[in-house]
């Protein structure tokens, strides 16, 4: 927390304590003011109690409505904070540890955790502090005696049953998180699945596993509902038997009637912000469980170690040297306890140099490593030997947003964000005018369905509202419209028909003349046009070369080739 975020917080604790020891002053001297009243004395007698009654009960409301003011600031300044920090974590290339329900959940309500430690827990706990240091001042002053018997009811309420129900609630707290990101994974899977569970016929499965992960959510959520009702309950019961135990004390002592009022209704009034505290010691259990889980996500490792000083992206134009390069993705553990199997390379000692405007096609069965050198060029998983140079700079020197710059484009699963067409596109260039977005889109040969969609039109979360070929051209368009000095395409005609793929490659070959690009696919039709093509089997280079010398050898790809041919005629 800054020191300006500190001061402010300040302000809010002083304005809070003011306002409860407002309200304290207030039930004093109307108390007083009420027993001595009843004694007929002169009214110039009563004028002070008068004057400080108004005082207290004006002031309450004003201190009240200025630490609700300061205090919902500085807790809603530090959620947004805290949710910044939690998204600089989850933009940065990391390995995927958590479903996207379990992230939004962690997003929304593990983030709340941060203002209700403010508004719930720390401004209540030094409010109530001095409102009771207070209350025991004044049963000091009126009747010595009677301050121990309110420091010890106040002790109960205050220290001890927060105490207690933080023990109690700390069991099952740290499920009730987990628990509900559980029951939003499984919503999430019954409406983003809806169709195929309709189509296979499970969907009744699927609603008695949401059922199921409902009740245990709710099981946890009445245990602890349980565990408030009995802490207000004991606090009640202390602020009662602590009153009582007052006005005992202060018959017995010889106490006049003003006495006992003042340090009744002293004492009953002093319980008000302490009572509070049961549920906030309830409350910080699962903030604590909440924070941790934040912190799980923060102190994630990185997909790739950043450079502690990054090294100066070279200047242009850019040749990108790619030499025995070896990517090992993360082992999966076993079963029993044994130790993780080791995998095997995903990509194992590839060599590939992209010149300026040189265009390299990568071609292999599923799994053969293609998308995962594509992702170790754009710094989004760590090499485990070999490198990747710019310039003669290794891309481990600079910094991971850098090396993205130059090179990125079109990944394996684009997201379409729920937005219009145009701002998707201008997710890529946010200052293209209208020109340039309508020559990407042209490009992508997507000008047709644009024009009759719409370009304000309402895209669907994940490109729901679009087909897999219109949500795959539309990626495309935002890759051409980001123009990175090295064009990385995965997969651009995937999802198309036959002949709008045959036409967009056409067109691709067309607009990438001359531009330096690393092209992954899985057709050959076009392919003539490429300075060189790499096949990979395994994660290894087992063939390389021009298309006309490919198919004249034998081999995976011209069986593919043949494969192609035949089945097109």
């Amino acid at each position: 927390m800054n020191r300006r975020m500190g001061t402010r917080l300040g302000w809010a604790v002083l304005a809070g304590a003011a306002a409860d020891l407002a309200g304290l002053g207030l039930i004093a001297a109307a108390a007083w003011l009420i027993t001595r009243a009843a004694e007929q004395p002169p009214l110039a007698a009563l004028s002070v109690a008068i004057v400080a009654t108004r005082a207290f009960a004006t002031g309450k409301g004003v201190f009240r409505y200025a630490e609700r003011l300061t205090g919902h600031d500085v807790a809603l300044r530090a959620q947004a904070g805290t949710r910044e920090r939690l998204y600089e974590a989850l933009i940065a290339p990391r390995p995927p540890r958590h479903g996207g329900a379990d992230l939004l959940s962690r997003m929304v309500d593990d983030t709340e955790a941060v203002q209700d430690l403010l508004v719930r827990c720390l401004l209540p706990a030094a409010a109530a502090a001095v409102t009771a240091v207070a209350a025991v001042g004044i049963g000091l002053f009126v009747l010595p005696v009677t301050a121990l018997v309110l420091l010890a009811g106040l002790a109960v309420a205050g220290v001890l049953l927060p105490a207690v129900t933080a023990a109690a609630t700390r069991r099952w707290a740290a499920r009730i998180a987990p628990a509900r990101a559980a029951l939003a994974g499984t919503v999430a899977d019954l409406v983003h699945g809806s169709a195929d569970l309709a189509a296979y016929g499970a969907g009744e499965r699927a609603l008695e596993q949401a059922r199921a992960a409902d009740e245990a959510l709710a099981s946890l959520e009445r245990r602890q509902a349980r565990v408030h009702a009995l802490a207000l309950a004991a606090g009640t019961l202390a602020q009662g038997l602590t009153v009582a135990g007052i006005v005992l004390l202060a018959q017995a002592s010889g106490a006049g009637t003003v006495a006992t009022a003042v340090l009744a209704l002293t004492a009953l009034v002093s319980f008000e912000p302490v009572l509070p505290l049961a549920a906030a010691g309830e409350r910080l259990a699962g903030i604590t469980a909440a924070l941790r889980r934040l912190k799980e996500v923060r102190e994630a490792p990185a997909a790739v170690t950043e450079p502690p000083a990054p090294a100066p992206l070279p200047r242009p134009p850019y040749t990108v040297e790619v030499a025995d390069l070896v990517v090992r993705h993360a082992p999966a553990g076993r079963d029993g306890g044994l130790p993780p199997a080791v995998p095997r390379a995903a990509v194992d000692g590839v060599s590939l140099t992209l010149t300026p405007g040189r265009r390299v096609a990568l071609v292999g069965p599923s799994g053969a490593g293609k998308s995962t050198l594509l992702a170790a060029l754009m710094r989004l998983v760590e090499p485990e030997s070999g490198s990747v140079r710019v310039n003669g700079v290794d891309v481990r020197d600079l910094a991971s947003d850098d090396v993205r710059t130059l090179m990125t484009g079109l990944t394996q699963d684009p997201y379409i964000f729920q937005t219009t067409l145009r701002d998707n596109l201008r997710l890529a260039g946010p200052d293209a005018g209208e020109e340039r977005l309508r020559e990407a889109v042209r490009e992508a040969r997507l000008e047709q369905w644009a024009d009759r969609t719409g370009w304000d039109a309402q895209l669907g979360e994940d490109g729901r509202t679009v087909s897999g070929g219109q949500l795959q051209r539309l990626a495309l368009a935002r890759a051409l419209l980001y123009d990175p000095p090295v064009l990385l395409l995965d997969e651009p005609a995937e999802a198309l028909d036959e002949e709008t793929a045959d036409r967009l490659m056409a067109d691709l070959l067309d607009v990438t003349h001359g531009r330096t690009t690393l092209l992954v696919t899985h057709r050959l039709r076009g392919l003539e046009g490429v300075d060189e093509i790499i096949v990979l089997e395994e994660g290894r280079v087992i063939q390389r070369g021009p298309h006309e010398r490919l198919v004249a050898e034998p081999g995976y790809y011209r069986d593919l080739w043949e494969s192609e041919v035949l089945t097109r005629r």
